[in-house]
């Protein structure tokens, strides 16, 4: 009986010793890079070439942008602090730029005039777009949107 405690025991701690590790500040998680200021320049550069008309230079998205135009497409979202933006994962994020609103987020009926990016942009240029919006979240943003995306990635391990 004491055996089967101490291996119990020893499996708690050492999952939580999995979790401390996951949470610890700084760890690197997620497929972005907002602290590269390398991969944020290279990003800010294809934002501002390839985003920015549809975006805005500022992040800040279309006018009224939570509401359907006459043909029921919804306008650019803000990629700032105000926009949903923060509220996914970083490889949701990818796959949306990369493969479209549709394709990406597995959206089947969904309208948008978004384009998929791929074979426009290399996935290196996607992230370091991505890594450039989210360098730009104020810190208690970017500091929610990690614990979210350090949950996201120990729910997707555990789902392997």
């Amino acid at each position: 009986m004491r055996t089967r405690y101490v291996v119990l025991g020893a499996g708690v701690l050492a999952a939580a010793a999995v979790l401390a590790y996951a949470l610890l500040p700084g760890k690197s998680g997620g497929l972005l890079r907002p602290g590269d200021a390398q991969v944020v320049a290279r990003g800010k550069a294809v934002y501002l070439g390839t985003c920015a008309v549809c975006h805005g230079a500022n992040l800040q998205g279309q006018a009224d942008w939570q509401t359907p135009d006459k043909d029921g497409y919804l306008p650019a979202p803000p990629h700032d602090a105000d926009g949903h933006t923060w509220h996914h994962a970083d490889q949701l994020l990818f796959d949306i730029t990369k493969l479209g609103v549709t394709e990406g987020a597995k959206l089947k009926d969904y309208k948008s005039r978004m384009p998929a990016f791929e074979g426009t942009l290399p996935d290196e240029d996607i992230i370091a777009v991505l890594s450039y919006i989210k360098s730009t979240w104020p810190a208690d943003i970017q500091k929610a949107h990690a614990e979210f995306e350090r949950a996201y990635e120990i729910q997707s391990q555990a789902k392997q």
